[in-house]
């Protein structure tokens, strides 16, 4: 028989997306046990470390040692997190044109606007 009053399950990629919100909020690189501890007693450490692994397998975060453990930071902010998830779409595409004109032609008119000033930007000025 199965405990009823069981949590449900958290969605695919919402434990990825609390933890990167977590460690936004850190005033610099944190720990596992920072992380756990501002997500609630729920969680398991070992779960914390693992979710962290995989961020790190993504690109998402980076770490350093800190002692026997490892301090995390997110290697970018949300708008560098959802930018890197576009583009590893759009590399797992073999027609690129394609997707991208699709892509295009389905923005609103002022996310097309604001794509099409971004374009015509210097290289330079867009890294800012």
């Amino acid at each position: 028989m199965t405990d009823r009053r069981q949590r449900p399950r958290r969605g695919q990629g919402e434990l990825e997306a609390q933890v990167l919100s977590a460690l936004r909020e850190a005033e610099g690189p944190a720990t596992a046990g920072w992380v756990q501890e501002r997500l609630g007693s729920d969680l398991a450490y070992t779960t914390v470390v693992t979710i962290l692994t995989r961020l790190l397998d993504k690109g998402a975060v980076t770490r350093e040692r800190a002692g026997r453990s490892f301090a995390w930071t997110p290697a970018s902010d949300e708008a560098g997190l959802a930018a890197r998830k576009m583009r590893k779409v759009l590399d797992s595409e073999r027609n690129r044109e394609a997707v991208l004109a699709s892509f295009v032609t389905a923005l609103g008119p002022d996310d097309e606007r604001l794509l099409r000033e971004l374009l015509g930007q210097p290289e330079a000025e867009r890294e800012d």
